[in-house]
Protein backbone atom coordinates (compact mmCIF):
# COMPACT_ATOMS: atom_id res chain seq x y z
CA UNK A 1 0.00 0.00 0.00
CA UNK A 2 1.07 3.59 -0.94
CA UNK A 3 0.57 6.61 1.62
CA UNK A 4 -2.03 9.16 1.44
CA UNK A 5 -1.00 12.54 -0.04
CA UNK A 6 -1.76 15.79 1.29
CA UNK A 7 -3.68 16.80 -1.72
CA UNK A 8 -6.23 18.60 -0.12
CA UNK A 9 -8.74 15.28 -0.70
CA UNK A 10 -10.46 13.92 2.76
CA UNK A 11 -8.48 10.97 3.82
CA UNK A 12 -11.21 8.98 4.20
CA UNK A 13 -11.68 9.68 0.12
CA UNK A 14 -8.21 8.74 0.20
CA UNK A 15 -8.20 5.43 2.00
CA UNK A 16 -11.14 4.24 -0.20
CA UNK A 17 -9.32 5.41 -3.25
CA UNK A 18 -6.44 3.05 -2.36
CA UNK A 19 -8.61 -0.23 -1.47
CA UNK A 20 -10.08 0.64 -5.03
CA UNK A 21 -6.86 0.50 -6.61
CA UNK A 22 -5.75 -2.68 -4.80
CA UNK A 23 -8.67 -4.53 -6.09
CA UNK A 24 -8.37 -3.09 -9.84
CA UNK A 25 -4.76 -4.14 -9.66
CA UNK A 26 -5.61 -7.32 -8.25
CA UNK A 27 -4.09 -7.28 -4.87
CA UNK A 28 -7.62 -7.70 -2.83
CA UNK A 29 -8.72 -10.34 -5.54
CA UNK A 30 -12.84 -10.30 -4.99
CA UNK A 31 -14.17 -12.78 -2.10
CA UNK A 32 -10.92 -11.69 -0.53
CA UNK A 33 -10.72 -9.95 3.20
CA UNK A 34 -9.73 -6.76 3.30
CA UNK A 35 -7.67 -5.50 6.00
CA UNK A 36 -9.90 -4.28 9.19
CA UNK A 37 -10.43 -0.34 10.06
CA UNK A 38 -7.66 -0.61 12.86
CA UNK A 39 -4.94 -1.96 10.57
CA UNK A 40 -6.02 0.62 8.54
CA UNK A 41 -5.76 3.02 10.84
CA UNK A 42 -2.35 1.62 12.03
CA UNK A 43 -0.89 1.37 8.49
CA UNK A 44 -1.63 5.04 7.82
CA UNK A 45 -1.37 6.24 10.82
CA UNK A 46 -5.42 8.04 10.84
CA UNK A 47 -7.80 7.77 13.20
CA UNK A 48 -10.00 4.84 12.99
CA UNK A 49 -13.25 6.52 12.35
CA UNK A 50 -11.18 7.75 9.16
CA UNK A 51 -10.32 4.48 8.30
CA UNK A 52 -14.06 3.16 8.64
CA UNK A 53 -15.36 6.13 6.66
CA UNK A 54 -13.47 5.22 4.20
CA UNK A 55 -14.44 1.16 4.56
CA UNK A 56 -18.47 1.70 4.56
CA UNK A 57 -17.91 4.29 1.46
CA UNK A 58 -17.05 1.20 -0.65
CA UNK A 59 -19.66 -0.69 1.31
CA UNK A 60 -22.20 1.84 0.25
CA UNK A 61 -21.12 1.77 -3.14
CA UNK A 62 -21.44 -2.54 -3.29
CA UNK A 63 -17.50 -2.69 -3.56
CA UNK A 64 -17.57 -4.80 -0.41
CA UNK A 65 -19.60 -6.20 1.96
CA UNK A 66 -19.65 -7.78 5.76
CA UNK A 67 -19.85 -10.88 7.04
CA UNK A 68 -20.70 -10.30 10.59
CA UNK A 69 -18.27 -11.02 13.24
CA UNK A 70 -15.95 -12.03 10.57
CA UNK A 71 -15.10 -8.79 8.55
CA UNK A 72 -14.99 -7.01 5.25
CA UNK A 73 -14.43 -8.57 1.96
CA UNK A 74 -14.35 -7.56 -1.53
CA UNK A 75 -17.54 -7.90 -3.75
CA UNK A 76 -18.36 -10.26 -6.77
CA UNK A 77 -18.40 -8.09 -9.47
CA UNK A 78 -16.53 -5.38 -7.78
CA UNK A 79 -13.59 -4.75 -10.36
CA UNK A 80 -15.15 -4.04 -12.99
CA UNK A 81 -17.95 -1.78 -11.18
CA UNK A 82 -14.59 0.05 -9.89
CA UNK A 83 -13.28 0.43 -13.17
CA UNK A 84 -16.73 1.39 -14.82
CA UNK A 85 -16.49 3.59 -11.89
CA UNK A 86 -13.14 5.29 -12.96
CA UNK A 87 -13.85 5.29 -16.47
CA UNK A 88 -16.20 7.70 -15.84
CA UNK A 89 -14.35 9.68 -13.64
CA UNK A 90 -11.40 10.20 -15.64
CA UNK A 91 -13.80 10.98 -18.85
CA UNK A 92 -15.61 13.40 -16.92
CA UNK A 93 -12.37 14.84 -15.26
CA UNK A 94 -9.70 14.77 -17.94
CA UNK A 95 -11.79 14.22 -21.69
CA UNK A 96 -14.28 16.81 -21.15
CA UNK A 97 -11.76 19.26 -19.43
CA UNK A 98 -9.34 18.30 -22.64
CA UNK A 99 -12.08 19.20 -25.37
CA UNK A 100 -12.92 22.37 -23.93
CA UNK A 101 -9.90 23.45 -23.80
CA UNK A 102 -8.92 22.30 -26.75
CA UNK A 103 -11.94 24.15 -28.22
CA UNK A 104 -10.98 27.61 -26.78
CA UNK A 105 -7.91 27.03 -28.72
CA UNK A 106 -9.38 26.75 -31.93
CA UNK A 107 -7.57 23.07 -32.25
CA UNK A 108 -9.94 20.81 -34.15
CA UNK A 109 -11.24 17.41 -33.58
CA UNK A 110 -8.55 15.80 -36.12
CA UNK A 111 -6.00 17.77 -34.49
CA UNK A 112 -6.54 16.73 -30.89
CA UNK A 113 -6.65 13.02 -32.49
CA UNK A 114 -3.39 13.61 -34.01
CA UNK A 115 -1.81 15.35 -31.02
CA UNK A 116 -3.23 11.55 -28.57
CA UNK A 117 -1.34 9.89 -31.64
CA UNK A 118 1.40 11.50 -30.75
CA UNK A 119 1.95 11.16 -27.17
CA UNK A 120 0.84 7.37 -27.05
CA UNK A 121 3.94 6.48 -29.62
Amino acid sequence: MAMLSDDGRPIFQQVAEKMEDDIIEGRLPEQSQVPSTNQFAAFYRINPATAAKGVNLLVDQGILYKKRGIGMFVAEGARAAVLEKRKQQFYEQYVVAMVREAAKLGITTKQLVEMIMEGDA
